[in-house]
Parts: structure tokens; sequence; C-alpha cells
């Protein structure tokens, strides 16, 4: 059995960059782990009635996961460069040492949304084989609207593949709860820009639907 922990600058990052893949692993008998880092607040200038929209999409989503436990950190959204990068690393480094997952996720570094390359800088900082050794893989996923806007030469270039084909349908239904970030095609965060991505890397990996991912790092066997 293995623990994984996905890691979400904002509630629907995890599912549309690894829902198939989670919901694989959950249905294999492993335990999956959610560490979302923003969150609506009102004094962040969010009305209650949206906020409590979001909380109950986010129950609902952790629910039909079956996620192990949730950890919401509730940051506010587009504003984590206000934030002391070692205020982000301890409060990571908390989750991380009491999951102590063996496989991390992460958004991808090179993501046009300021968010998410922070989270990963920070993310990744609680890596470290001597601090954290259960670690043993790390790899970023692919998420719409962000990892494909990126201007960066060092942008994402996936290495590795998950066959989601029988996991797709769900993953879908699971993004819809997002009412409000789920929106109708050509929206990039749409129904048919997620399936298209899924056939896109089915036909890289030989399936009729996948996930891509980037490895950052892997470790085989114990470390000394």
């Amino acid at each position: 059995m293995k623990r994984i922990l996905v890691v979400s600058p904002h509630p629907d990052d995890e599912t549309l960059g690894a829902g198939g893949y989670l919901l694989k692993h959950k249905q294999a008998g492993d335990e999956i782990y959610w560490l979302n880092i923003t969150d609506m607040k009102e004094e962040y200038g969010y009305t209650k009635e949206r906020c409590d929209v979001r909380a109950e999409e986010i129950e609902r989503v952790k629910d039909l996961f079956g996620f192990n436990e949730l950890y919401n950190l509730r940051l506010k959204p587009a504003a984590l460069d206000t934030y002391e990068k070692g205020f982000l690393v301890g409060k990571i480094s908390e989750v991380i040492k009491e999951v102590k997952p063996q496989i991390v996720i992460l958004p991808n570094k090179t993501d046009v949304h300021s968010d998410h390359g922070i989270v990963f800088e920070a993310a990744y900082s609680c890596t470290k084989a001597f601090r954290y050794p259960e670690i043993e893989f790390v790899m970023c996923m692919q998420i719409l609207s962000e990892t494909d806007y990126s201007d960066s030469v060092d942008g994402f270039i996936p290495n590795y593949y998950v066959n989601i084909e029988n996991q797709l349908e769900q993953k879908i239904e699971i993004a819809k709860i997002y009412a409000s970030e789920i929106q109708n095609f050509p929206f990039p965060r749409s129904e048919e820009c997620i399936r298209a991505l899924a056939v896109l890397h089915g036909g890289s990996s030989f399936c009729r639907g996948a996930e891509a991912f980037r490895i950052v790092r892997q470790i085989e066997g114990e470390i000394c």
C-alpha cells in the first residue's frame, strides 16, 4: 500500500491534474491525501454565499475521491507571493511529516499562475530525502489553462503516463462539481478539453485515455 499526497494551489487543480491517477490508486487500495493551499474567505473579499458554495464543493470532491484526509491551509488566492517562503515551507512540511507519503504530486513549476510556481518551490523544498525519507517519487501534474500557457523553455515535458480510461468519466463528473471553474467549451477547463487532453495522452501511450506527469525525482530502495 502506498500513501499519495497531492498538493493543489487551488481547489480543482487536484482533479484537473491528477484526478484519474488518484481514483486509480484509491481503487487499488492505496491511501490518498489532499493538501490544498488557497481557498475563499470573506476576509479575502468573497461573499459568505460564495464561500459556503466553495466549502460544499470541496467537501463533495473529498468524499467522491475518498481522500483519507484533506488539509486545507485556506491562504489567500493569487497572493501567495505576499507570504514568506519559510512560512509556506513550514506549513507544507507539517503535513508531509504527518502523512509520510511515498508519492508526492505537485503543480508544474513553470505554470503561468504565480501561485503554482510558488507552491512548487515551497513544496519541493519539503521532499529532501534526508529530511523526509519516506518519499520515493515526486512528480508534477499538468493543469489545463495553467501548464499549457507557460512560455518557459523549461515548460512541461511529460515523461510518465498513466492509463485512466476506466477513471476518466468519474474524473470529469468530479471536475464538474466546481461549477464556477468548469465552463462550456472552448473554455480550457471544460469537459471537452479534459476529455481531449486524456485522449491526446492516450495516443502517446497507446491507450484510450491517460494523464501525463513530469517525474522530478525517483528513489528506488531504502535510503542508507
